[in-house]
């Protein structure tokens, strides 16, 4: 289920790292299998003193219900882990609607099918991923725990495109369903083209009853100043009952923004395939196909273990990632707990000390205006001693 795991030694220091391979169309789960009777009554226990409408930020899981890998590791998957380039091919396009069209086909991309019933580890203050994908490096620290707020920079100097996220993903219990809304903008940065595209992230839901689920739902707005473009995407899902017509379906819309006037009519399915239409012709163009993008996704591997940080997610997790590969879930909770302590006991040392924790690759804001802002320290991302091949 979780695919391949690597473990590596630098020197007396035994330093272990746990990778495995990313989500991805062929790895998920049956949810009919992973919604039985059994895990959703584990569920509602675990949730029985949670009042409805009440975040769940500080909710702690048994590794039972854990994949094996933080939450920076799925967000750097989205961006690293991928069959065929669509990134670079952003700045490919000749025109401004060629480039939007690309972002679009990049930005849904970035969607990945769940596991009922499992989530990644919430990281831990500090900590960091580092992979690199050809010429593309990626970088990831969490630099906020209470609330968590995780920031990404990642570079490809060749094909002259910036990655800039700040997330703070807000989880909220609303009695038959967990929603977590994405607080946040995704910032792609079109170097040579003077272009930059923000957006914001769908909302994930965990639907519990009638039908267990999990999907991505809402609407998700591109927007781009320098060109006036802009789309809209609608992320649909069942309410009840699946319907495939619906289920994980896209509707939305490229437009000027000065005019709102329609271009182009967007439909499809993410994890299947999703066309525009051009409302001046009716010509139909399959921009998306999930099956090219998302199928034989492979495991990072570690090329340079001595570059490896100690603050690495893949570090940081491995006795607990380890244990749950096993199902050890003993070992996986006292593995866990070991983690979680760690991470208290550095927390009043601060406090006793008057300190306040400073992020070593972003400088971090925050105001009620604008929410959670973060920069990258420097201007390129450097190579990774972890790296997914082409």
């Amino acid at each position: 289920m979780y695919g391949v795991c690597v473990t590596l030694t630098e020197g007396e220091l035994g330093t272990n790292a746990v990778l495995t391979a990313p989500l991805s169309l062929e790895g998920e789960d049956s949810e009919a299998n992973n919604g039985s009777p059994n895990l959703l009554q584990r569920i509602f226990c675990l949730l029985s003193s949670v009042q409805p409408g009440s975040d769940l930020i500080r909710l702690q899981l048994p590794p039972l219900f854990n994949l094996p890998k933080s939450q920076l590791q799925c967000y750097g998957e989205s961006v690293y882990c991928i069959n065929t380039d669509l990134l670079s091919k952003c700045n490919h396009g000749e025109s401004p609607l060629d480039r939007i069209i690309s972002v679009i086909a990049w930005s849904i991309s970035t969607l990945r099918p769940l596991t009922f019933g499992l989530a990644p580890y919430n990281p831990v203050l500090g900590e960091t991923h580092h992979v690199s994908r050809g010429t593309l490096n990626v970088l990831l620290e969490q630099v906020s725990h209470h609330p968590p707020v995780t920031a990404l920079h990642a570079t490809d100097e060749k094909a002259s495109i910036e990655l800039i996220w700040c997330h703070s993903p807000i989880p909220k219990f609303c009695g038959t369903h967990i929603e977590t809304e994405v607080h946040g903008v995704r910032q792609l940065n079109l170097l040579d083209k003077n272009e930059t595209y923000a957006m914001n992230s769908p909302k994930l839901v965990i639907r519990f009853l009638p039908v267990p689920g999990v999907e991505w739902l809402g609407n998700t707005i591109i927007r781009c100043k320098e060109t006036g473009l802009e789309a809209e995407l609608c992320y649909r899902g069942s309410s009840y009952f699946p319907r495939r017509s619906i289920h994980r379906s896209i509707k939305g819309k490229i437009f000027q923004s000065s005019l709102s006037q329609t271009i182009y009519e967007i439909n499809g399915h993410w994890d299947r395939a999703v066309t525009i239409k051009d409302v001046s012709n009716e010509r139909v163009t399959t921009i998306y196909n999930a099956n090219e993008v998302l199928s034989g996704l492979k495991t990072p591997v570690v090329e340079d273990p001595k570059d490896v940080l100690p603050s690495e997610s893949a570090v940081i997790w491995a006795q607990v990632s380890q244990a749950i590969l096993q199902k050890c879930w003993e070992k996986a909770r006292k593995a866990k707990t070991v983690v979680e302590e760690k991470q208290r006991e550095v927390a009043k040392e601060r406090k006793l000390k008057d300190e306040n924790w400073v992020p070593k690759h972003f400088t971090v804001s925050h105001s009620k205006e604008n929410g959670w802002e973060c920069l990258p320290n420097v201007k390129l991302v450097p190579p990774a001693p972890i790296v997914v091949t082409p």
